[in-house]
């Protein structure tokens, strides 16, 4: 099992090298800010999505790691 200080430091380093520092800190203060429920917003994400279209992003998003 992954320590929580390892979580984040993966985390925040995900966050840098897909939206850049700038906009890493700005989503985390976003987060902070205000209420935010994470399972209600991946389900409202995906929520129009078929599963074909869902499959794909997946594919997708495997062939790019």
């Amino acid at each position: 099992m992954r320590t929580d200080t390892l979580i984040k430091t993966e985390g925040m380093n995900i966050l840098i090298e897909k939206l850049g520092k700038v906009d890493a800190e700005r989503f985390i203060a976003l987060i902070i800010k205000e209420p935010f429920d994470y399972t209600k917003w991946q389900q409202d994400l995906l929520k129009d999505l078929s599963v074909k279209e869902l499959s794909k992003k997946a594919m997708d998003y495997v062939q790019e790691g």
